[in-house]
């Protein structure tokens, strides 16, 4: 059995702000440290478009250049959100103790810390003035306490 944390995805074809990988017209991309940068774009593009709208009073107006328009929602807003959640591939029937549950639940947390520090590096390199700014509000849009 295994279980994978997973991100919703759709086409994006006309997304041009920074190297999306090409997918199919909607799936789930597995978030783990093995994501090569164009999949690790396609992972930090999706998460900002999930939080991409008018931020409530407080937030400042939205900036008109396209890329701190586009991040204006995930890097200003308290609560974030990331359309997905696990997928589980088992057997016919499942029949799991305890421990084994709680080692898949650690293992996918695993996954998740291993993909924030990919797309820390990846928006470090890609994103080298929202960088910081991007890993955080992932970290918070995935339920991560900060990086070391």
């Amino acid at each position: 059995m295994v279980m994978q944390p997973v991100l919703e995805i759709f086409s994006a074809d006309d997304f041009a702000l920074w190297p999306v990988g090409e997918h199919e017209s909607h799936g789930y991309l597995v978030l783990d440290g093995e994501l090569t940068p164009a999949q690790v774009g396609t992972a930090v593009m999706r998460i900002a478009d999930c939080n991409d709208f008018e931020p409530e009073e407080g937030h400042g107006p939205s900036p008109t250049d396209p890329l701190g328009a586009f991040l204006h929602g995930l890097l200003t807003m308290t609560d974030l959100f990331a359309a997905g959640g696990f997928r589980v591939t088992d057997s016919p029937v499942i029949e799991l103790p305890v421990d084994r549950v709680r080692a898949l639940v650690t293992g996918a947390q695993q996954d998740l810390r291993d993909f924030l520090s990919l797309a820390g590096i990846w928006a470090g390199r890609h994103l080298p003035t929202h960088g910081a700014a991007v890993t955080a509000a992932l970290a918070r849009a995935l339920d991560l306490g900060p990086t070391p």
